[in-house]
């Protein structure tokens, strides 16, 4: 019997090269990775271009709740597989004169977002809420493209007790840099700080001391993506679960066998074996893990704060969200 072709699309990074390169391939499924940014990834794979890719967390948390409440399944399902995971202190960025040098000092203020339901707003909303106080209704949000004016949202969605403006004409880094918003979280970072524009700057000074203490504090190390799977062809084969989640698990591993190697070292980086040493310190020797147990605590938090901030009508259980195939099976080979 032939394997049956598989496309995916999504981004390369480390984790996931063996997979692009072929060096890792899925058992019994001809895999074809298509290389695209995670905007155009999530955008074509709702399109239904793809058989599977990676997605937003929060989005596809966002619409695992919608189809709980209308009774309807939705066309894709995950597997506990999280290519993208990011600390979003860094994400937070200050006009200078705005006089914002805490978190706490964002309450009150007009705060751009690309889109309010995007993945790291809702990390980011939730730290600054649980360990700063700062609730989302205490902001006045401005939505709008970063770098490019008029990004339309990933989700068409309400929020009751939000205040929220899209801005069509100009763009959030501009709005930052004339104070038109007094602060910004985007995950890229905004042309103005690649400028070194005095008129802007990080709200963190010390971006890895606050983000480790929060890791300290919490133990969340945020995901921002998990890879999806049509429902169809996952209910047609629903092996081809397993078979995926084990081929990006092994691909996984392999990156971090490779930056364990100490001579010669294997990324182009500067003191690159003593970072990971201090990253297994405090983390741990799999300090990126896949799957739903490794993940439970992290996983939950993005639940909870989907829910609370008004994204979700009912609160999503993290038995909503997976495959159940490699949920019972992810650790036995097929």
């Amino acid at each position: 019997m032939s394997n049956f072709q598989m496309s995916y699309a999504g981004h390369v990074s480390d984790r996931v090269e063996d997979l692009y390169h072929g060096i890792v391939k899925p058992e019994a499924i001809d895999f074809h990775f298509i290389p695209l940014p995670p905007f155009q990834a999530f955008n074509r794979f709702l399109r239904g271009e793809f058989d599977c890719g990676e997605m937003s967390f929060s989005t596809y948390v966002i619409k695992t709740a919608q189809s709980k409440l209308d009774g309807k399944p939705l066309p894709f399902v995950a597997i506990p597989v999280f290519p993208s995971r990011t600390f979003r202190h860094g994400a937070i960025y200050v006009n200078r004169a705005a006089g914002i040098t805490k978190p706490e000092q964002l309450a009150g203020r007009r705060v751009g977002v690309p889109e309010y339901a995007m993945t790291a707003a809702v990390w980011t909303r939730g730290m600054l809420k649980h360990q700063h106080g700062v609730d989302p209704e205490s902001i006045e949000w401005v939505t709008g493209g970063l770098q490019e004016a008029g990004r339309k949202p990933l989700l068409d969605l309400k929020f009751p007790g939000i205040t929220i403006r899209h801005e069509e004409t100009e763009t959030l880094n501009d709005m930052l840099v004339s104070g038109d918003i007094e602060a910004l979280i985007a995950p890229q970072i905004p042309p103005a700080i690649r400028e070194d524009l005095p008129e802007v700057a990080p709200l963190f000074d010390d971006l890895a001391a606050a983000e480790q203490d929060y890791y300290r504090r919490t133990g969340l190390f945020p995901i921002m993506h998990a890879v999806v799977i049509r429902r169809e062809l996952y209910e047609r084969h629903p092996w081809a679960a397993v078979s995926l989640y084990q081929a990006f698990e092994k691909a996984k591993n392999n990156c971090l066998a490779r930056l364990s190697i100490e001579e010669p070292v294997s990324l182009s980086l500067p003191w690159s074996w003593s970072l990971r040493k201090k990253v297994i310190e405090l983390m741990g020797e799999d300090f990126w893990p896949y799957g739903i147990e490794k993940n439970r605590d992290v996983i939950e938090a993005l639940c909870q704060y989907t829910w609370e901030q008004g994204l979700t009508p009912v609160k999503v259980e993290i038995d909503d969200l997976f495959a159940p195939s490699v949920v019972s099976l992810a650790s036995e080979r097929l």
